[in-house]
C-alpha cells in the first residue's frame, strides 16, 4: 500500500497526555480507531475521510484537515491544548 503522508505533520497528546505526531493518514486512521472518548460528528467524518484518503478516493491534505479538525474539536491539537493549559494556569495565578 503506498504510504499517503500528509504535507505537515498535526501533533496531538494522546494516551496519558503523550504527544505524538501524527504525519500520514494510516497514523490518523490508528489515532480515529484506538478513540476512546465521545464518537462525535467530528470522529465520524474524519474517520470516513481518512479511511478515503487511505483507499485514494479523497485528497490527502483534506483528511489532513478533518483529523486536525477533530483533534481541535476534542482538545487535543497540540498546540490548542498547550495554550489552553497555559491559560488556565495564569487565570489560577491570578486567582
Amino acid at each position: 500500500m503506498k504510504v499517503r503522508s500528509f504535507s505537515h505533520p498535526v501533533h496531538v497528546f494522546v494516551g496519558l497526555g503523550f504527544p505524538c505526531e501524527i504525519s500520514s493518514v494510516a497514523e490518523a486512521c490508528q489515532v480515529l480507531d484506538d478513540w476512546s472518548g465521545a464518537r462525535t460528528s467530528a470522529h465520524a467524518v474524519s474517520s470516513i475521510v481518512c479511511r478515503s484518503a487511505l483507499v485514494g478516493t479523497a485528497d490527502v491534505e483534506v483528511a489532513r484537515v478533518a483529523f486536525e479538525a477533530f483533534a481541535r474539536a476534542q482538545g487535543i491539537l497540540a498546540p490548542d491544548a498547550l495554550e489552553s493549559a497555559t491559560n488556565s494556569e495564569i487565570v489560577s495565578a491570578l486567582q
